[in-house]
């Protein structure tokens, strides 16, 4: 008999994949299902980034890539880097990854030694706690709320460290909430960490470019962060890449040499052709894809509108990202085709089954009081989805 390791046993599947497996068997069913579950934009690639990576085909660019990437993608790295953050990386620095979850699994492989606390406010995405569970260490949830935009504030950061504290984990603008940490929020966080020199800082920013009028602030900006600090990024959200598949880090050296030894023995380097073309993405102005943000931001107008004409849904304005997560907490308990709904899972596999419409249950992120519900998605399949939603639940 074959018999499976633990930890792939005690692995859950991502909750946001399973979503849309589950979509799209009811789909070949025949039923018409409105996806809201994803986070990829609903744009196409735009054509300049294309457009360089047929020029990489036709220049054969075919072989082996550097296992850290091209050089001339971590000059563009860095330059970014320092046009957008503030940030100084050279280029032994920046390692270019299979997508930032890449990325991220490797920074967990190398620090985390088994025991070891990362700290994570939630909600936080769906697959930091399990990429920190597969590497040994022990997710420490920060619970957080409406009342409070989702947000960690200083004094439950330092209750949440301990003896056993290796690093702490967060996004902003946050995958799934939406929000988005201030300049004046990120010093007043690092000032508690100021105590423990010895924790490190993971910098999800990959929706940076995706922000509706906040401040982008990088945590490693702040001198007694960035030696410190792994910032973490890539293509996927703001230049509608998500299956180019190219993430990166800016990083103390020692981390980034580790992760560059491991990604040696995992996967080698990126996919060359999608290299070259993220080249010409982040070398472009980026007014480039500002039609895309603007886009999300009328959307976002639209989804809150929708969701506050619905009575029981409690939802705070994200300030980035393409996400709403609402709180729907005011529904469990009650009963529909005998079936009762608990908890947000109940509740969001309801809205598939009843309205036809697929979203994601806050207990993935870590929020059993939520759902979330992305509007990268046309709006009038935001409009439709909303109205099913709104009758479903009346």
């Amino acid at each position: 008999m074959i018999q499976l390791s633990d930890k792939i046993q005690k692995l859950e599947t991502s909750a946001t994949l399973a979503m849309a497996a589950k979509s799209r068997e009811l789909k070949a069913e025949g039923k018409d299902i409105i996806g809201l579950s994803l986070g990829e934009p609903d744009f196409n690639t735009p054509d300049f980034i294309k457009d360089a990576a047929i020029q990489a085909i036709n220049d054969n660019y075919n072989s082996y890539s550097p296992v850290d990437g091209y050089e001339d993608l971590k000059k563009a790295v860095q330059k970014k880097f320092k046009r957008d953050n503030n940030l100084e990386y050279n280029l032994n620095q920046i390692i270019v990854s299979t997508g930032a979850k890449q990325s991220l699994y490797n920074v967990a492989s190398v620090v985390l030694n088994p025991g070891d606390e990362v700290i994570l406010p939630c909600p936080y995405w769906v697959s930091y706690s399990d990429i920190i569970k597969l590497n040994g260490g022990v997710p420490v949830e920060v619970q957080t709320d409406i009342d409070q935009d989702f947000k960690m504030t200083p004094e439950q950061l330092k209750s949440a460290i301990t003896s056993k504290t290796k690093m702490l984990w967060y996004s902003s603008p946050c995958n799934p909430s939406g929000s988005v940490y201030t300049k004046e929020e990120l010093k007043a966080l690092a000032k508690v960490l100021k105590d423990y020199p010895d924790v490190i800082v993971v910098s999800d920013e990959i929706y940076e470019h995706i922000n509706f009028g906040e401040e982008r602030f990088s945590i490693a900006e702040l001198p007694d962060m960035y030696d410190r600090t792994v910032t973490v990024n890539g293509v996927s959200k703001a230049f509608a890449m998500t299956g180019w598949r190219i993430g990166y880090i800016g990083a103390p050296e020692k981390i980034a040499n580790a992760c560059k030894k491991l990604q040696g023995q995992v996967t080698s380097g990126a996919n060359c052709i999608a290299q070259r073309a993220v080249i010409t993405a982040l070398e472009a102005p980026l007014d480039k894809i500002q039609f895309m943000v603007d886009k999300f931001k009328s959307r976002r107008k639209l989804i809150l509108d929708l969701i506050e004409s619905i009575p029981g849904f409690e939802c705070n304005e994200p300030k980035g990202a393409f996400y709403v997560f609402p709180n729907v907490s005011s529904f469990f308990g009650k009963t529909y085709g005998g079936k009762k709904i608990d908890n947000a899972t109940d509740f969001s596999m309801f809205l598939l089954e009843v309205a036809n419409v697929a979203t994601v249950t806050g207990e993935a992120f870590g929020n059993p009081d939520c759902i979330r519900i992305s509007y990268a998605a046309s709006e009038a399949n935001i409009e439709e989805a909303m109205e099913r939603i709104k009758k479903s639940l009346s």
